[in-house]
């Protein structure tokens, strides 16, 4: 087999030998390496930078997308802290099988506010990017509760303490402040009414629930999402993000995919 290879790897070899003895001269000149190296990176770096300049052009405007709600940035806090995104993605790419599996692929508008983004690319468990409600609150709960009872091969961790964490809702003002810092467009009067706004969403009787519709919109989803109106748990909002999840703009829906054959 071997003397049966050597006439056919004859010219790959000569090829690699030549090659070997020009990198190994090149290195032996710092001032040829260095100027290979700048030209290397330049051609890098303008590859990379390219796109940026005709990003106006490439990303779609999304003119009904709405920003997260305090209650529901709390919950994406408390997906990242839980470190969610490292089983579970967020990005549904242009492919048949996943466009059939999971809804309309991912669109660069539907995250422009994410900070940070959570496209991920690990799939033990499910991407979430259409979950938005398609599961009860109910559903959402008992899940995280116990992820076993309801789907028996899941690997997923229990999430049973949620319930009985209070939501930290004196600190939603410095969290939105900081967002609008990087460009996420949270107004004065949004960022004052933070912790009320996370109030009222999970506790839909209370006399703060009206100001969630007047900042967010009335498509906004107001009501018990752990099911207690004891308190707003963790869990309460854990659940309003997962129900956001593909719902801050209709854009997606609107643009059908076409699946490749």
């Amino acid at each position: 087999m071997k003397t049966f290879l050597k006439p056919l790897l004859k010219p790959f070899a000569a090829f690699f030998e030549g090659h070997a003895k020009a990198h190994y001269r090149l290195e032996r000149h710092s001032l040829g390496l260095t100027a290979a190296i700048i030209v290397a990176a330049g051609i890098g770096g303008f590859i990379e930078i390219a796109p940026l300049f005709t990003i106006d052009e490439t990303v779609e405007a999304a003119p009904d997308m709405r920003l997260y709600t305090p209650l529901e940035q709390a919950g994406r806090d408390i997906y990242i802290r839980e470190g969610c995104y490292a089983c579970h993605s967020q990005m549904i790419r242009a492919l048949r099988d996943e466009v059939e599996r999971y809804g309309p692929y991912s669109l660069a508008a539907e995250s422009q506010y994410d900070h940070p983004m959570l496209w991920g690319s690990k799939r033990t468990g499910p991407d979430l990017a259409r979950l938005g409600e398609k599961y009860s609150d109910d559903w959402h709960v008992r899940h995280l509760v116990d992820p076993r009872a309801l789907v028996p091969e899941s690997v997923m961790p229990h999430y049973a303490f949620l319930l009985d964490a209070g939501l930290d809702v004196e600190s939603l003002p410095d969290r939105l402040a900081a967002l609008r810092a990087v460009g996420v467009p949270y107004s004065d009067e949004m960022i004052a009414s933070a912790s009320a706004d996370a109030i009222g969403q999970a506790l839909p009787d209370t006399d703060r629930a009206d100001g969630v519709f007047d900042r967010y919109g009335e498509e906004t989803a107001v009501r018990l999402f752990d099911g207690s109106a004891d308190r707003v748990s963790e869990m309460d909002a854990l659940v309003a993000y997962l129900q956001v999840l593909g719902r801050l703009t209709d854009l997606p829906a609107q643009i059908q995919p076409v699946p490749e054959g």
